[in-house]
């Protein structure tokens, strides 16, 4: 898994290629830390490259999400494939987050 962070105009975008399963989490949660310290930006999630997420990739929007509600911040999901939109809908996930 890969995350690339960029900032332009007050939004933060990490774009995510690969899985997003259990054993990258861990690196993806460090490697996310600046969206978390700027939780008061709009958070840009690109998935268009992301081509699987587990449970504790689930958790890690979570964490984004709770952080940016509490620094009065707004996280935007856009790119989802059809796979991972499936989950998003299983989990509830469709209505947690603002999806482009």
């Amino acid at each position: 898994m890969e995350v690339h962070i960029t900032e332009s105009e007050g939004t933060m975008t990490a774009r995510l290629v690969g899985r997003l399963d259990t054993p990258a989490a861990t690196e993806v949660i460090r490697e996310i830390q600046p969206m978390l310290d700027n939780a008061g930006k709009n958070l840009l999630l690109d998935c268009s490259e992301m081509t699987y997420i587990s449970s504790s990739g689930l958790r890690i929007f979570l964490t984004l999400r709770k952080a940016a509600a509490a620094a009065g911040g707004h996280v935007v999901v856009e790119g989802l494939s059809n796979e991972i939109r499936q989950v998003f809908m299983m989990t509830g996930f469709l209505q947690l987050f603002e999806i482009k």
